[in-house]
């Protein structure tokens, strides 16, 4: 299925609606989860995000590869191509990467003088912050932080922070400091995660920091999922309960975040990845972890 112009793309499939019938289910990981069915797919989310990450790790597809191989020789370009896949998010369907790649012919860098796309009718991915009708006030918004951030502006500077951080430490500053006008904790921390993995730069989740929601961006899908999963509000408590779960199945804290926004959605977004076969057990840890 392709893409609506400037709407969020389509999947190609629907997986789900609502929540299954309660059965007896019960986990102290997830007690908020009263549906074997429902323990089931979450499982299987949390399976196919940390596949997801190891596939940017391993073989970076499409644009995430271009990135890679780009951050020896152009840091500021491939820290650019990053922000764009965080921000518009990759498509639904054959060319994941078609929106970003049409921004990026007209801005192939972080511009400091002149305008910046107005984004007009580019496809959205699923994940995307943006909304339509924001035109560039987000990238205007990115460009002007890491002017103040950096001297002379740099990407490469301002994503750097302070060289004595550690790569939690750095992840969390970072975090914090990207709280720009349209640019919620969802994008942030995506954007974070793809320079960790892709090795831009030192970076590491700590948690999945769900507190950090950003000005006027609504609630983060995320966070609403995991208050479903976790049965509870409490932002600081949610980011112990992911940890929680994280460390039972043996994935990266990192992999929840996607995992919950699926497992939370109509449709699972594939976030740039073709489905990869899951491998190394990471399923099987899940299921069982979760008393499935």
């Amino acid at each position: 299925a392709g893409a609506r112009r400037g709407t969020r793309a389509e999947s190609v499939r629907v997986r789900r609606e609502g929540r299954a019938e309660e059965d007896g289910y019960s986990s102290g990981l997830i007690p908020g989860v009263r549906a074997s069915a429902d323990a089931r797919r979450l499982a299987q989310e949390i399976a196919f995000s940390a596949v997801r990450l190891n596939v940017l790790d391993i073989e970076p597809p499409g644009l995430y590869g271009e990135a890679q191989a780009l951050a020896s020789s152009d840091l500021e370009r491939a820290s650019w191509i990053c922000f764009l896949l965080a921000y518009l998010a990759p498509l639904e369907g054959q060319d994941p990467f078609a929106g970003v790649r049409e921004v990026l012919e007209q801005a192939p860098t972080l511009s400091f003088e002149g305008p910046l796309p107005t984004l007009e009718g580019v496809a959205l991915g699923p994940r995307s912050s943006h909304v339509p009708g924001r035109g560039a006030d987000t990238l205007v918004a990115y460009r002007q932080w890491v002017e103040r951030s950096s001297q002379p502006a740099s990407q490469a500077s301002a994503l750097v922070g302070d060289a004595s951080w550690s790569a939690e430490r750095r992840f969390e500053r970072l975090l914090e400091r990207l709280t720009l006008p349209g640019l919620g904790r969802a994008g942030r921390y995506e954007l974070l995660v793809t320079l960790g993995r892709l090795g831009l730069f030192e970076l590491h989740a700590g948690s999945l920091h769900l507190a950090a929601t950003g000005p006027s961006t609504g609630e983060d899908p995320a966070t609403v999922a995991a208050k479903r999963v976790f049965g509870i509000g409490d932002p600081l408590l949610l980011d112990r309960r992911a940890g929680a779960l994280a460390e039972a199945v043996g994935v990266p804290v990192e992999a929840l975040d996607l995992a919950l926004f699926n497992w939370g959605s109509a449709q699972r977004a594939s976030a740039g990845v073709a489905e990869p076969d899951v491998a190394d057990g990471v399923l099987e840890r899940a299921e069982a972890a979760l008393g499935i």
